[in-house]
């Protein structure tokens, strides 16, 4: 894009779109890189009574006849008691890989378990759908497809008066359904979408907690675009997600952040996303982000970065589509109150969890890019010193920083007359002096832009040493004809 030959840069309206361009891109590879960074995990719940939790009840390993005897004895015992008790020891020993591969082998066994699971006494049901939960956590998509025709009734449960029964349910489907295809394609003409959505009607916070594990690990599918997020989206469920998400005194954390995660694959899938915004997510999210910076003010609590995650992805991601221009506004938020909110939230990363830093720094590229009067409320609040001195944090963390800084500058020399003077200049010859491309590359574009717009930027960058700077990167290829335009620019200014 730098022209060696021309030894200037190019007109002021190519220049700044070409950067422009390249940026895009770059966003383009990150947003990229966040939908296929996905949160695969499964869950168990292990609740042993603390009389079954002693020396005498430690799981062992178990041989096909102890398996075979136990489900016999859970079929066909004298009394109730010692049906449930043998149902508790195969339970243990399924804790083992070992003694999983040794049940879905042995013939009949899976078709017992079910017998027991569908049987009219609550306790054996009960004991029968922890054996299949602790079948479903196995690593091993065998094991997974092994547990087929027990997926039918787990989903017929779902609609029962026990809300321990539920949630133990949800997560046993949450397991199955990120393993194994062969569960997806069965599950979803048997109406799984339907049953989920009728599950977040209930009062039960456990419930919609493992709901929406459940909910999000078959979002994860890499068939969901095509085949389960469009009739998600037909369904009552996005409008629930998003009530779970409200800000106010109802908010449970843990549900919500089940459900952010839920928002999040459902927007980095591009299916929806224009009826979600109508929905009011940008509305619902910016007033959870509002809500976040407050609590990170009056808590110590670290756990509150789980939900901040989501959220500043989802609103990122969402600020990307053209929809959101005809909705009234951007965030439906006033700048300065989304701006500050952030601001409080990069504090906080900075000191608790500076992995997050780059999320939130998306985030206010996806703000400041098309949009003058984010790059005012920046400006206005004094926090370019702020966001300078996050530069020493990592070099991602850089590159975010100096491609925000570039979102102010490329609006023209009324912005860049508020960036300068000040610490910008420093920080710059100070990242001139970092070893990775790309940061130096960043640091260029970024003095490209003040010397177009701030003509005087010149001048005090040739008495701060800004030329031997530039010199250290004159050999780099990838650098070196904007390198050489700079200094053309520089010694001509």
């Amino acid at each position: 894009m730098w022209s060696r030959r021309q030894g200037r840069l190019r007109p002021t309206v190519c220049g700044v779109e070409e950067l422009r361009r390249r940026r895009r891109e770059q966003e383009a590879a990150l947003r990229k890189a966040r939908r296929e960074q996905q949160l695969v995990s499964k869950r168990l719940l292990r609740e042993d009574a603390p009389e079954e939790a002693g020396e005498g009840c430690v799981a062992v390993i178990l041989g096909e006849a102890e398996v075979q005897q136990f489900l016999r004895q859970a079929q066909r015992g004298a009394e109730e008691k010692e049906r449930e008790g043998a149902l508790v020891s195969l339970r243990r020993g399924l804790q083992h890989p070992e003694t999983q591969q040794t049940f879905i082998q042995l013939e009949g066994s899976m078709r017992t378990l079910v017998g027991l699971l569908t049987s009219n006494q609550a306790l054996l049901q009960l004991e029968a759908a922890r054996c299949l939960h602790e079948l479903s956590h196995s690593e091993q998509s065998t094991i997974a497809e092994a547990c087929l025709p027990a997926t039918s009734y787990l989903l017929t449960y779902l609609s029962g008066y026990s809300s321990d029964f539920i949630e133990l349910c949800l997560y046993t489907l949450g397991n199955l359904i990120v393993e194994s295809e062969a569960v997806r394609r069965q599950l979803l003409p048997q109406g799984i979408v339907p049953a989920l959505a009728a599950c977040i009607q209930s009062p039960h916070v456990a419930v919609l907690e493992a709901l929406g594990y459940a909910l999000s690990q078959l979002l994860q599918a890499k068939e969901a675009p095509e085949k389960i997020i469009p009739s998600i989206l037909a369904s009552t469920l996005p409008q629930h997600m998003l009530q779970m998400l409200q800000p106010g005194p109802k908010l449970n954390p843990g549900v919500a952040v089940e459900f952010a995660w839920c928002l999040h694959y459902i927007i980095c899938s591009q299916v929806g996303n224009p009826l979600l915004i109508g929905h009011g997510a940008l509305s619902t999210l910016g007033l959870l982000l509002l809500d976040l910076a407050g609590a990170v003010q009056r808590t110590e609590d670290v756990g509150l970065e789980l939900l901040a995650c989501p959220v500043l992805r989802c609103l990122s991601n969402l600020l990307t589509e053209a929809a959101v221009e005809t909705v009234g506004g951007q965030m439906q938020l006033r700048d300065e109150r989304v701006v500050a909110a952030l601001f409080i939230l990069l504090q906080f990363f900075f000191q608790k969890q500076p992995s997050l830093l780059p999320e939130g720094l998306w985030l206010l590229n996806n703000l400041t890019a098309n949009s003058p009067s984010f790059c005012t409320s920046l400006l206005s609040l004094d926090l370019i010193e702020p966001l300078l001195q996050l530069l020493p944090v990592s070099n991602v963390v850089s590159i975010m920083v100096l491609t925000v800084l570039c979102n102010v500058a490329e609006k023209g020399p009324a912005y860049c007359q508020r960036l300068w003077p000040g610490p910008l200049l420093p920080a710059l010859l100070h990242t001139l002096a970092f070893s990775d491309t790309e940061v130096v590359g960043q640091s260029l574009e970024l003095l490209h832009l003040l010397f177009l717009y701030q003509p005087e930027a010149v001048q005090v960058f040739l008495q701060q040493s800004g030329l031997q700077a530039l010199e250290r990167h004159q050999e780099e290829a990838q650098l070196q004809d904007r390198v050489y335009a700079l200094q053309q620019t520089a010694l001509q200014g």
